[in-house]
């Protein structure tokens, strides 16, 4: 059976702390990696990490609030000194491109490979990237600016030994729901994947900032979860407020068992 694996580089929300950098994942789903988001720190764990990133071709920002965003600039660089030619495709809300090429036309100016902005609107749900064996939709979410989550699902081309036609078999899915108020609309996009990652900003105790900051708390991740029937829950995004993750699990594992913390310089395999 086909396996997907995701490397939590960072778990954090705005404020880094000891525990924890901001957000950033790498998926890989069979010979492909993706970047998604891409906060301070990113690079340095992906380095600490020694992980490959030969195959990786592309990089998905949910939104622009820095703690999704910083690292990218960094990364950029860093990838140009280790002499890439790959291009690296960026998707993310069109606003990207505007504030971070005159940082590329600035620091990066012999730059070794080329960066492909790819423009997309998070309030919309549609395919964004489409190959073989990989497809990527966004899931529009609710936030204090344009913000998606994004859906990833793996493919392959089989061949009917009947008719001698070839078609596609989905294999596995993940669903990275980033910062977002609880919002039911996004349950039927997520029916039933593999695993959902979901951010938990918050725990119930300070459940009230969940109004104003537009971000769920643990409890609320797993009530989305369940509904959705996903296979497994991975939670992260969490509060500097909050020293004890352990905290934030229990919550969680009370509506839904089958969740785990988006550890940071871990990988999981679904």
């Amino acid at each position: 059976m086909e396996t997907g694996q995701v490397t939590i580089l960072g778990s954090g929300s705005a404020m880094p702390t000891f525990q924890n950098s901001p957000s950033g994942q790498l998926l890989t789903l069979g010979d492909k990696s993706f970047l998604i988001d891409c906060g301070e720190g990113v690079q340095l764990t992906i380095r600490q990490m020694a992980l490959k990133t030969g195959r990786l071709y592309s990089v998905f920002i949910s939104h622009l609030h820095g703690d999704h965003c910083f690292g990218l600039i960094g990364l950029i660089s860093t990838f140009s000194m280790m002499h890439r030619t790959q291009p690296l495709h960026i998707y993310a809300h069109a606003d990207l491109q505007k504030l971070l090429q005159p940082m590329l036309d600035y620091h990066c100016q012999e730059l070794s490979f080329e960066v492909v902005f790819h423009p997309i609107n998070p309030r919309k749900k549609e395919v964004i990237f489409e190959d073989r064996t990989v497809i990527v939709e966004t899931v529009p979410l609710k936030h204090k600016v344009p913000t998606c989550g994004f859906l990833f699902t793996e493919r392959h081309r089989k061949k009917n030994p009947d008719t001698g036609e070839f078609f596609y078999q989905l294999s596995k899915r993940y669903a990275y729901i980033s910062d977002t108020m609880y919002s039911e609309k996004i349950i039927p996009q997520i029916d039933g994947v593999d695993m959902l990652f979901h951010e938990a900003t918050y725990t119930d105790e300070y459940a009230d900032r969940c109004r104003g900051t537009m971000h769920s708390t643990a409890k609320q991740a797993a009530e989305i979860a369940k509904a959705a029937k996903v296979g497994q829950l991975l939670i992260g995004h969490f509060s500097a407020r909050v020293d004890d993750h352990n905290i934030f699990l229990r919550e969680a594992q009370e509506v839904f068992p089958e969740t785990r913390l988006a550890v940071e310089r871990t990988t999981i395999t679904f």
